[in-house]
């Protein structure tokens, strides 16, 4: 077990907890993702996943406490996209990133990127850590397994998580890693997955 000095943020706590990981596999895991009371083990869904050679990251349905399918994959998100999904309804059909309540990495995968880019205190750490796997030429691969996450998306509730999101949309705005990945996934042999359902 790590105790921080100081508070950090996700990213960061994740460098810090799998530092010194040597399992073969890593999972990022939200405090409030659960598992479903059927019986089902998602995790060897994910690591069977996982293992299949150019995959960078296996990641589950997600479930919220309804049964209901979250939009936890989504497109790369720009500007335009954001007006266009909030003040117009629109929905997303390609995913081009997930968000990482739950994902599993192999571990060489995992240290190669040196974890997460802690610069993002809070919010799109998990944008850049898929841009940087797809510019990697891997995959981002949805396992037949299923979780609970009771996710509250505190930046509509809580200012301070909003100047957080912002910020960090504003980083991944200027990075390199977003204006490269821009140009990867408009290309003809990106390949991005479509949202699908449980």
């Amino acid at each position: 077990m790590r105790c921080n000095s100081q508070p950090l943020g996700f990213g960061a706590n994740h460098n810090r907890a799998l530092a010194e990981a040597t399992e073969s596999f890593v999972c990022v895991l939200n405090p409030d993702v659960s598992l479903l009371d059927d019986g089902l083990d998602p995790f060897a869904a994910l690591l069977a996943t996982a293992s299949v050679a150019g995959v960078g990251c296996a990641y589950p349905n997600q479930l919220d406490e309804h049964g209901r399918l979250q939009d936890s994959e989504r497109e790369v998100p720009s500007p335009l996209r954001l007006l266009q999904r909030r003040l117009l309804g629109r929905k997303e059909t390609k995913a081009e990133w997930v968000n990482a309540a739950c994902m599993v990495l192999p571990g060489a995968v995992w240290h190669a990127l040196g974890g997460f880019d802690e610069r993002y205190f809070m919010y799109c750490e998990d944008v850049d850590i898929c841009l940087r796997l797809r510019l990697g030429r891997l995959s981002l691969v949805r396992a037949e397994a299923q979780v609970v996450h009771a996710g509250q998306r505190a930046s509509g509730r809580s200012a301070r998580h909003l100047i957080w999101h912002v910020r960090s949309l504003f980083r991944l705005w200027r990075s390199p890693v977003y204006r490269q990945s821009l140009q990867l996934l408009t290309s003809a042999s990106a390949s991005t997955g479509t949202i699908g359902t449980p």
